[in-house]
């Protein structure tokens, strides 16, 4: 009998896009169905495109299930996306934030054909709930850490505790890259940090 492949799957705390050296990380808690989510997702990618050299981002799925009923299944299919490369996680999650209205389980399928994922097993995994688990971890970091709605920002591991405008974080990330990503505890407040 033959032995099972085992396949390591990407977990999303390790899924960066943007320059893995940069000083700065910006780590974002979000719901693909959230308006303001959707709305700071172009702040981000102004951000990304700005300071190539400077800032990367790590975004975190904490679906608001009350309220946002496909925006778990939406993670997972962003975390589908990411098991092929991070350059096709920021495509589809992109893709989603554009469609946040339409997220049913055949439209993610679309979706993720429209921006060139090439797993054939891509709705099996999304029916199955392959990656589940995945966004479940992210929800329970995510409370761990104080988070309680969307979008909530960390930039090098504390708490961004200001409007999320691209004003507010580029003056962040400008002053954390001149000293080296070192964050000022003043400005920002401690958060709760997770052991891997």
């Amino acid at each position: 009998m033959k032995p099972k492949e085992v396949v390591e799957i990407i977990e999303p705390k390790k899924i960066i896009v943007g320059d893995k050296k940069a000083p700065v990380t910006i780590m974002q808690f979000g719901d693909y169905e959230s308006e303001e989510c959707a709305k700071v997702n172009e702040v981000v990618a102004a951000l990304l495109e700005t300071y190539p050299d400077k800032v990367n981002f790590n975004f975190r799925h904490f679906p608001l299930l009350k309220i946002h009923q496909k925006a778990h299944k939406a993670a997972e299919a962003a975390i589908c996306a990411a098991q092929e490369s991070p350059e096709m996680f920021w495509e589809l999650h992109k893709e989603l934030f554009k469609n946040r209205r339409n997220l049913g389980i055949i439209s993610l399928k679309s979706y993720a054909k429209e921006v060139g994922t090439s797993n054939k097993k891509f709705l099996d995994e999304l029916i199955n709930g392959m990656y589940g688990w995945n966004v479940q971890d992210d929800l329970k970091e995510g409370i761990q850490m104080g988070v309680t709605t969307v979008p909530t920002f960390f930039i090098n591991g504390e708490l961004f505790d200001k409007e999320p405008t691209f004003k507010n974080l580029s003056s962040y990330i400008l002053a954390l890259s001149d000293k080296g990503g070192e964050v000022k505890k003043t400005v920002a407040k401690k958060a709760k940090v997770v052991a891997e």
